[in-house]
This record gives C-alpha cells, structure tokens and sequence, in this order.
C-alpha cells in the first residue's frame, strides 16, 4: 500500500508539474491530488520537492520513450504520429493547461538542484535515442537520424507551447505533418 500511494505522488506531481511548472508545484497540491496520506509525502521523499520533482521527471520521461519504443519497430511515421497523439491528448483533456513535466522542470529548476536538470536532460536523451533507432531501422544513416530525432523532440516541445498559447493543436498538427514529410524524404534519400 506505501508504494501505491508514493506511486500516486509521482504520477500526481508529473501532473501538476505539466499544469503550474516547478515553482507552481507544492507538497500540498500533491497531496490533494493524490489523495496521499499527508505524513507519507516526508517519510517517501526526504529530498523534499527536489527529489518528488525529479522522481515525476524520470516517470514522465520513462512513460513517453516507453510509448516511442512500443511504436511499429521499423515505421517512424507511425512512431512519430504517436508521439504527436499523446501529447494532443493531454493538450486536449487539460483544456490546453498541461505541457511537459520535463520542460517545466527543465526552465525552472533552481540552478542548486542540478538532479532536476539531469533528470530532464536524461528524459530528452531517452526520447531522442528511441526516435533515431527507429529511423535507423528504416534505413536512415546514424547521424542523420540522431540529428532528425533532436529536431523531432524540438519542434514537438516548441509546438506544445505555442498549442497552450493558441489554445490550438493546430501547431503540432502543423509540426507534425512537416516531421512526416522530412521523415518521408530521409527514407527515400537511402
């Protein structure tokens, strides 16, 4: 039952994060959310708000590289076209109010607590690392993969804020068609 309600803490904070960024995130709100009992939340992470923010990072970062890494093998559109559909989902279902737990802890974690943005910096790595091993697969040469996985996960994150902005997916419906065509020429060119 402890860890249940530490893992409720994670998934809450990841949440929250996505929502009111680090500064915005506090013990209380996760607690609430979780429905956690509020003595645990010390007892699960003595680290503090430090330690919950890079725990809620690492999840986050883990849950999408997982969902990259369960795409058909060797067809990066159908990868990429899931990793545009989760983040429209979660643009959608919060009524634009949630971006990215990782960049949220990645803009604004305080310059002492370099965990944070080694967590969110690992959370990226893993993305990116998915993407090119699935378009190498496809048969596109090493560093132009590696390359066109940095400027996936790049303009994704960009458009996530202008869709939050615009209260719109329409920049990463716009992103993400643009990323197909790209994809599409990189396969051809082999």
């Amino acid at each position: 039952m402890a860890s249940d309600s530490r893992e409720r803490m994670v998934r809450s904070a990841a949440v929250l994060l996505r929502e009111h960024g680090y500064a915005g995130t506090g013990f209380r709100d996760v607690i609430a959310h979780s429905d956690a009992p509020w003595g645990s939340i010390y007892h699960h992470f003595p680290g503090g708000k430090a330690q919950l923010a890079e725990e809620a990072v690492r999840y986050a970062g883990d849950f999408v590289a997982q969902l990259i890494e369960h795409s058909p093998p060797d067809d990066p559109i159908a990868t990429l076209r899931a990793f545009v559909a989760i983040w429209k989902q979660g643009l959608e279902a919060s009524d634009f109010r949630a971006g990215c737990p990782v960049v949220a802890v990645a803009t604004e974690a305080p310059a002492d607590q370099p965990a944070l943005g080694e967590a969110a910096a690992h959370a990226f790595a893993s993305w990116e690392q998915a993407l090119s091993a699935t378009l190498r697969r496809a048969g596109v040469p090493r560093a132009r993969s590696r390359r066109l996985a940095t400027i996936t996960v790049a303009a994704i994150e960009g458009a996530i804020v202008l869709c939050r902005t615009r209260r719109s997916t329409r920049p990463l419906d716009d992103v993400g068609k643009e990323l197909e065509l790209t994809i599409k020429d990189a396969i051809r060119a082999q």
